[in-house]
């Protein structure tokens, strides 16, 4: 499907259009679009994806081009979260009838919730790389220490670990019943402290334009700002980070599989893709920073994954290079209920009855991730036809979340 909203179409002086690939969005959320359109390193326009939500700072579901700044909320604080898949050789009739044992023995080879690894079991070979660059962040940084409010190694120890929230490990079969293993995490606690920690000094730098701004969470970073380097350097770190992160885990599920299913190979290359992040592009002429919070790239050809809530289907998609989403689509469902009114609506027999056929969490604990919190993915997937193609359709056998 095309453009479905445009805002500001006959752009008024000191903003630029917002193009959105749906006609399901709240108003808070059409505010915040309109909010960011009006800054002034905007370049063309903002996109929003079929999934498109309200977010702190900026859009969920946004993409927004800049021109010598950043923003540091609408990266976020779960910098680089995201998607790791592969598919195996396996199919479902290999699978065991009772999936519960083998969600179980994920659960303890990979830390969920808050859990990590003890030091002396921890990733540290896929943190050496990592660590001249925190240790030069903390050193120019101490302030970030204090926000982790955890010891200065906690970032190695929760390398290959879960985390909370909508972060999940699936076991999924495809159209043609092959098991693919697909998760979704990203630069856990550390990640957190480096958003929290640069969206407060582009807050402080910009003190003295606030009013200029039309949310005090838009305060950006301009080329030649004091920080605006240390965040480039930062983000770029946790980028870096989150994907390695998924590479961990996805090691450990495939080692936990290995020693309770039959032997097996990956036959597809691994796809991990970022969706809250910000990468320098070129886009109608112009060499700009693109930020896409709740958003993944679809260039042309590219592999991307587009997953739905817990027992809803997801999707591995090739991207259709369109220019006017700046080569982007959706990053999942989207929501379309806070956590805390899911809570309130949903009882654990309803999240019992929507789930049923996933071996998963149906305790209180996971009612705000029931699937009726969220938007029906096959209306995002159908909103963003124009923006890439379905390559596989995959169903979860096993959804595990902190």
């Amino acid at each position: 499907m095309p453009v479905k909203i445009v805002l500001n179409k006959n752009a008024p002086q000191g903003s630029v259009p917002v193009k959105i690939y749906t006609d399901e969005i709240e108003p808070q959320a059409l505010q915040q679009l309109k909010n960011i359109a009006q800054l002034p390193i905007i370049h063309s326009h903002v996109a929003a994806m079929p999934d498109v939500h309200l977010g702190k700072g900026a859009t969920v579901g946004s993409v927004i081009p800049t021109v010598s700044a950043v923003i540091p909320s609408a990266v976020g604080v779960d910098i680089g979260c995201g998607m790791n898949a592969v598919r195996t050789s396996l199919h479902a009739h290999q699978l065991p009838d009772n999936l519960k044992a083998l969600r179980e023995a994920i659960e303890v080879k990979v830390p969920i919730g808050q859990g990590r690894h003890k030091m002396i079991s921890a990733r540290e070979s896929a943190c050496k790389l990592l660590a001249p660059g925190v240790d030069r962040l903390f050193e120019k940084h101490p302030g970030l220490l204090k926000k982790l409010h955890q010891p200065q190694k906690t970032w190695v120890t929760q390398m290959g670990t879960l985390g909370g929230g909508n972060h999940f490990i699936e076991i999924c079969l495809d159209e043609n019943n092959a098991v693919w293993v697909m998760l979704h995490s990203g630069s856990r606690g550390i990640g957190n402290a480096i958003g929290q920690h640069f969206i407060q000094l582009a807050r402080k730098d910009m003190t003295g334009h606030m009013h200029n701004l039309p949310d005090k969470d838009l305060a950006y970073f301009s080329e030649g700002n004091l920080h605006f380097e240390d965040y480039i350097q930062a983000v770029n770190w946790a980028q870096e980070y989150a994907r390695t992160n998924r590479q961990e885990m996805m090691k450990l599920v495939l080692n936990c599989l290995k020693n309770h299913l039959p032997k097996f190979t990956l036959t597809s290359e691994a796809i991990n893709c970022h969706h809250n992040y910000v990468m320098r592009e070129r886009h109608f002429e112009r060499d700009v920073f693109v930020t896409r919070k709740g958003a993944i790239s679809a260039k042309k050809d590219q592999l991307g994954i587009i997953p739905g809530s817990m027992g809803a289907k997801s999707y591995i998609v090739r991207g259709r290079g369109n220019a006017e989403s700046f080569h982007s689509c959706a990053h999942g469902a989207g929501r379309k209920m806070s956590r805390t009114a899911a809570r309130q609506r949903f009882t654990r027999q309803d999240l019992e009855e929507q789930t049923r056929g996933v071996q998963c969490r149906k305790d209180k604990g996971v009612i705000d991730e029931i699937p009726a919190a969220y938007k029906d993915i096959d209306r995002v997937m159908d909103n963003q036809s124009d923006l890439v193609e379905v390559e596989h359709t995959l169903r979860q056998v096993i959804c595990i979340k902190g």
